[in-house]
């Protein structure tokens, strides 16, 4: 059985099947075995039937990669086509197929899934503007795994936070979460060495197999390395200097090969977010692992040493309450944008923007009791725009939701998968 579509239904599902009615080519891009062949072979089955192919299969992929246009002109009729980045010279045989005169231009005719952002490249991005549809998928979110209904974006755009009652308190609120993470198959292996061992394949078998398809990256070899040392930066303002000195390669190869790591889906950058409060908002990105069991793993960090060193679990919450942040963004009902907000001796870990500029702002702490120092900032920021200031959230280890003061509440972990 698969774990994932049995057990955890898709939030990102509707907005595939939405995206179908809607677009020639519906793109579900996001990182290897976190489920999208799975979601696109059960909508496949149940709302839109098409042909599948999957060019995991080697006969199908050497057919792709010999006569692409050959191939798309067999399909006669709505496709699902597997792990496009595999061949993306199909991506350009797609688009002649979509479009007029010829061309089939009613919406859903492609559903096409990758483990790499192909779409990343100018050339194929520029080919399909208009035509494409990209859906972002991430591993399992805490909400769906939990089966929780709320949706933190949302909620707090709405001017309010998650009630919680009764939540657990202390580390073990999110220590046993954060080490297992939202990868479907990591989840079943237990803790310790077998889901060591499974994130130790998974990394080799990504880098290994999806990089040489997708870069010409002339140092492979890094990556790995590239990848660890960006784990010791998780939730920090990014230095590619000092990463490129580690490497012994220049700064612009690291911020290069950084790029493609996020193209991959196993990094995520965050930019500032900047609202001219003051001249000296820092503009320096911030670099995440996309999974905090992932971010475990690649700092060796075991659920004991999660619980009890403050840098390491520190560094595992802001990472998972982003990414599950970010995850409840790609299928909100508001299109956001997520921030990091820095400025000299105050920052604020996460800043949520709509299209309208109204805002919401997320503290993260490990902690079960608060002060006043927590959430000064947020109120700062609050005091300044306060007809863009939604709401502003502290996430602690707590047993409830605490207001603290206008639009401002302290919320347990849980809150992330009430």
């Amino acid at each position: 059985m698969s774990h994932d579509r049995i057990m955890f239904p898709r939030s990102i599902r509707p907005i595939v099947v939405e995206a179908l009615d809607d677009s020639r080519i519906v793109f579900i891009a996001g990182a290897r075995q976190v489920g999208k062949t799975t979601l696109a072979s059960s909508i496949i089955t149940d709302e839109r039937p098409m042909r599948f192919f999957t060019l995991d299969d080697r006969a199908t992929r050497e057919a792709a990669l010999s006569d692409p246009a050959g191939f798309v002109a067999g399909m006669n009729g709505p496709a699902f086509i597997d792990e496009i980045h595999r061949a993306p010279d199909l991506l350009l045989e797609l688009k002649k197929a979509v479009d007029p005169p010829r061309g089939d231009t009613s919406p859903g005719r492609f559903l096409i899934t990758g483990s790499a952002n192909i779409l990343a490249s100018k050339k194929i991005q520029d080919a399909l503007t208009g035509r494409i549809d990209r859906v972002r998928m991430w591993p399992l979110s805490q909400s769906e795994i939990q089966g929780g209904s709320i949706n933190i974006v949302d909620e707090l755009l709405a001017g309010r936070a998650p009630q919680v009652t009764g939540a657990v308190v202390g580390h073990q609120a999110f220590v046993p979460i954060v080490a297992t993470g939202g990868y479907p198959e990591a989840g079943l292996r237990g803790s310790g060495r077998p889901r060591s061992r499974w994130f130790s394949n998974y990394i080799e078998t990504t880098i290994d197999r999806d990089l040489k398809e997708i870069a010409d990256a002339q140092r492979i070899g890094d990556m790995g390395r590239l990848l660890r040392l960006l784990a010791t930066q998780s939730a920090n303002l990014v230095n590619y200097s000092k990463i490129a000195r580690r490497l012994e390669m220049d700064h612009k190869t690291a911020q290069h090969y950084t790029t493609i790591l996020e193209q991959m889906f196993l990094v995520h950058r965050l930019s500032a977010w900047r609202p001219g409060l003051g001249a000296r908002e820092a503009t320096t990105q911030k670099v995440y692992i996309t999974d905090a069991a992932m971010l475990a793993y690649l700092l060796g960090a075991s659920e004991a040493r999660i619980d009890t060193d403050d840098q390491v679990t520190g560094k595992i919450c802001e990472t998972f309450v982003m990414t599950e942040v970010m995850k409840h963004a790609s299928w909100a009902l508001e299109q956001v944008r997520i921030y990091h907000y820095q400025r000299p001796n105050a920052d604020i870990d996460l800043i949520i923007e709509n299209q309208r500029g109204d805002i919401a702002a997320i503290e993260v702490k490990a902690a079960a009791t608060l002060t006043e120092d927590d959430w000064q900032t947020i109120a700062k920021l609050r005091d300044a725009r306060p007809d863009r200031f939604a709401a502003g959230i502290v996430i602690y280890s707590g047993e409830q939701t605490v207001p603290l003061g206008d639009r401002l509440w302290a919320v347990p972990y849980a809150g992330l998968w009430t």
